[in-house]
């Protein structure tokens, strides 16, 4: 098989899609890599790097799309890539479909079988390629809102840990899930006030488990959701539903319970965010102001931290990037039930039922999982 991986054309996207590890691993299987030139520049890997691993180095993304079978990307394709895809033709990387009518139907049209990276679920329900950037975003979420809770950043001038004398900052986080726990134990040790909320109750019992004093775990409903806004400095919205659009949990109204120059980090945002006010921003223009509260929601936070996004994503993508080229995408999700769950969109049709759901498409049951 012919694997391509592009460089990421996303505004401020720092991440690749294959090690020369990677490289090396498909070339003496007898795959062909090819890498577009600057590929890995973003995360502190040179052309030459993989060039010595075997890749065939290309100068742009047109021969990438017109000749490999396989495209590996990291964030889903822009509109100049989406018209670069063929028929036929797979693409394996993070999608969202469910916050992206446009996205979605451009893929559609194009006839490619779309695996998403955030669906590969094993049988307990585990998203292990989804799970690193989850990681890194949570633990992002706290080291942004440290930096937008200043005052020169428009934020109310909280020190998140405080002072002897003065109270810490108070951080309500929602969703319990990977994004949640890693934001809370990050926070747990800056010394703040931290409350994570969660509607599972088994999560939050292991939650209370495994979390220092400093975190209180408590169950998700609207008048606990109003009663922590009121008090909090930082929000996160950590919350996920599997290929489908993020719950909204926060509404226009409830923002004026906040107090004025109280951030909001919307983690979610790739799904569509669990804030009402949220909208996706960038790296290079990541906050706006909303009734006086500042809002992050930039769509690709692991990007701005390239190189140890890259390496945690690519750690857990190669073995199934192996898999789908030794089978083919056919066999492969014969075999192997977490590709079949992967599969979104193929040959013009919704194969992912959460994506059809939400844009009112039929689902095929082409790749159904018993």
């Amino acid at each position: 098989m012919i694997v391509g991986v592009p460089k990421e054309v996303k505004l401020d996207e720092y991440r690749v899609a294959m090690l020369p590890v990677g490289v090396e691993e498909l070339t003496r299987r007898g795959h062909k890599v090819l890498i577009e030139a600057g590929s890995g520049t973003g995360s502190g890997l040179p052309d030459q790097d993989y060039k010595d691993a075997g890749a065939e180095m290309i100068g742009g993304p047109e021969e990438i799309f017109a000749r490999a079978d396989m495209i590996v990307k990291v964030k889903e394709p822009q509109k100049e890539e989406i018209a670069k895809i063929r028929k036929g033709q797979v693409v394996f990387t993070y999608f969202h479909l469910a916050a992206d009518k446009e996205l979605t139907d451009g893929l559609l049209a194009s006839g490619s079988t779309c695996v998403a990276y955030e669906t590969l679920a094993d049988d307990q329900g585990r998203l292990p390629l989804l799970t690193p950037m989850s990681e890194v975003a949570g633990r992002m979420s706290i080291q942004e809102g440290a930096k937008y809770l200043e005052r020169p950043q428009q934020g109310r001038g909280i020190l998140l840990a405080g002072v002897p004398g003065v109270a810490p900052a108070h951080i309500t986080i929602l969703g319990g899930g990977i994004v949640g726990a890693n934001a809370a134990k990050i926070a747990a040790g800056f010394a703040a006030d931290v409350a994570i909320l969660d509607i599972n109750m088994e999560r939050l019992r292991y939650l209370d488990d495994v979390m220092p004093p400093n975190v209180d775990c408590l169950f998700s409903d609207r008048h606990t959701i109003r009663e922590q806004l009121t008090r909090a400095d930082l929000v996160i919205g950590a919350v996920l539903i599997p290929g489908a659009k993020a719950p909204m949990l926060v509404s226009r109204e409830d923002l004026g319970r906040m107090k004025p120059g109280s951030v909001i980090i919307d983690v979610a945002i790739d799904q569509g965010g669990c804030i009402a006010t949220s909208k996706p921003t960038s790296h290079s223009k990541p906050t706006y102001m909303v009734d006086e509260i500042l809002h992050y929601c930039v769509t690709n936070m692991p990007g701005a931290v390239g190189r140890t996004s890259t390496f945690a994503l690519c750690n857990v993508t190669l073995p199934w990037v192996i898999e789908i080229a030794q089978r083919g995408i056919e066999n492969a999700a014969k075999d192997l039930r977490p590709v079949a769950r992967a599969i979104n969109l193929a040959g013009n049709e919704v194969t992912n039922k959460p994506v059809a759901d939400t844009f009112g498409y039929n689902c095929s049951q082409r790749y159904k999982v018993a």
